[in-house]
């Protein structure tokens, strides 16, 4: 009985040997062949033919087929362990080498199960996540996403301009805002990547010439009857929702007019043709971070967690934070703290609310390492559902998972705007400054001749490499690297 437990084992291990032993040689040997070639083929795809790996993991119809084979592979990997036993075992077993076996199969077929129902679970929740997410170009309306040749769709874009938006829709709110717009532009050769923050509270962002929106607001998205005055209802936070609401179809056929508004204006204001949007629904930011296992941030001062400031005694006087996340190096946040790390600004600045939310995507791109993608994909996939919307089409997103692992190993750097010269309150950012500083910073080499870009023409920039400071301090107008701003050195945080 000993041997045939042995025998078991190892015809488990590599399926077919038990076969081939308990007589069923020609069986035996087509299976151990067949076994050996899977695991050949599925080494050389993973490291020759990677490209095709990604489509296959974007594609919902192959990710079907997909789940398919790994349930017939795991069906087919238990009745071999199955066939082999009764082939290879004594032909009158007492009953305790009866009762050996059978439980020595069932562990095994156990063994063989639970991983094959978890790798099909798991290639179920990523189509649901492709399907969900991401559209088709055929199924989707944008109008503002480009044209691109889907088989080299970075041929003509030296560097990608992807849009992030944060927005606090959710029950119980009647609109959204986008508290958090940033701009992500990354090098397509090498996955270097620059943040440039937008404040909220910036008023008169422009609009592209050629846009039915700069015929709407010619001086920016603003008032000017008003005068310089300030005007809350016409700062970048409020666009997304309130220019849809009053302007309805201007911008044509499009499935998230809101994205599409943001994304001209921060085209304009920034002299950058931003390519496509990925907005985050700050509720279901915390469920993903919770997914992931928390993120590592390094916590220089006070964060407030609530608080209100309110508009004057009575009702609506100012409510203090319920809490605060206090300073230390490396401090491992749930999702509910780590969203309030981003958040917080009660008795802070907006600079400093900003650079929190920069080393917050920094430490979440950190978090995503192979281990927890494969052990949490399930929950990964499922809160990604509900807290993602992008116009980036399935067509593209083999182009672009292959550009996110450059990111993950590339630079990431911040491009300082130089607040305090250029858009010190808010009111009348100096956008011809800003574009200014960021075609030196993504292009520092680049001669200092002709115009700069105008909020009427923006313009693509070519491909450039950032300066990467050594202190985590940084002159404003220059790039500083993340992992220079996101390290520990306490402060009051300005």
């Amino acid at each position: 009985m000993r041997q045939a437990v042995v025998r078991t084992l190892f015809g488990t291990l590599l399926p077919g040997l038990g076969l081939f032993i308990g007589g069923r040689r020609r069986l035996g040997a087509f299976v151990m062949s067949l076994s050996i070639g899977l695991v050949v083929i599925g080494a050389y795809l993973g490291l020759a033919r990677r490209d095709e790996v990604l489509a296959l993991a974007v594609s919902p119809n192959q990710l079907l087929f997909a789940t398919v084979v790994v349930v017939a592979l795991g069906i087919g990997w238990v009745w071999i362990v199955v066939a082999s036993h009764k082939l290879i075992r004594p032909v009158s077993p007492t009953y305790t080498g009866r009762l050996v076996g059978s439980l020595l199969v069932g562990v095994l077929c156990f063994g063989i199960a639970v991983p094959t129902t978890l790798a099909a679970q798991t290639v179920m929740a990523q189509r649901d996540l492709v399907g969900s997410v991401f559209q088709s170009e055929g199924n989707s309306k944008s109008a503002t996403r480009p044209t691109v040749n889907r088989k080299d769709p970075w041929a003509n874009t030296p560097r990608l301009n992807l849009l992030l938006l944060g927005a606090d829709d959710g029950a119980g709110r009647t609109g959204a805002r986008t508290d958090t717009v940033m701009v992500a532009s990354i090098d397509t050769k090498t996955g270097d990547t620059s943040l440039i923050s937008l404040s909220r509270n910036w008023m008169r962002m422009p609009f592209p010439a050629n846009s039915p929106l700069h015929a709407k607001y010619p001086d920016g998205f603003w008032d000017p009857s008003r005068g310089n005055v300030e005007q809350p209802e016409f700062y970048l936070d409020a666009m997304y929702d309130t220019i849809p609401k009053k302007y309805h179809g201007v911008l044509g056929a499009t499935d998230n007019e809101g994205a599409d508004v943001v994304k001209l204006a921060a085209s304009a204001a920034l002299g950058l043709d931003i390519d496509y949007y990925m907005q985050v629904n700050l509720a279901g930011f915390q469920q993903i971070v919770d997914a992931l296992g928390g993120v590592s941030v390094n916590v220089n001062y006070r964060v407030p967690i609530g608080g209100e400031y309110g508009l004057g005694p009575g009702a609506n006087a100012p409510k203090p934070p319920s809490d605060y996340i206090q300073p230390g190096p490396n401090q491992r946040l749930d999702g509910f703290h780590a969203l309030w790390f981003a958040r917080g600004r009660y008795g802070l600045s907006d600079p400093s609310r900003q650079e929190r939310q920069r080393c917050t995507i920094h430490a979440i791109v950190s978090s995503a390492n192979p281990a927890t993608l494969v052990t949490k994909y399930q929950q990964i996939a499922a809160a990604s559902q509900q807290m993602l919307r992008t116009d980036i089409p399935q067509e593209l997103l083999p182009a672009f998972i292959q550009l996110a692992m450059k990111v993950k190993q590339a630079k990431v750097t911040n491009i300082d705007l130089n607040k305090d010269q250029n858009f010190p309150t808010g009111k009348n950012p100096n956008y011809t400054a800003i574009r200014a500083i960021i075609e030196k910073a993504l292009n520092p080499a680049a001669p200092k001749t002709g115009p700069i870009a105008t909020a009427s023409t923006p313009t693509r920039k070519p491909a450039g490499s950032t300066k990467k400071p050594t202190t985590a301090t940084t002159t404003p107008g220059t790039a500083q690297n993340l992992n220079d701003a996101c390290a520990y050195h306490p402060t009051n945080g300005g």
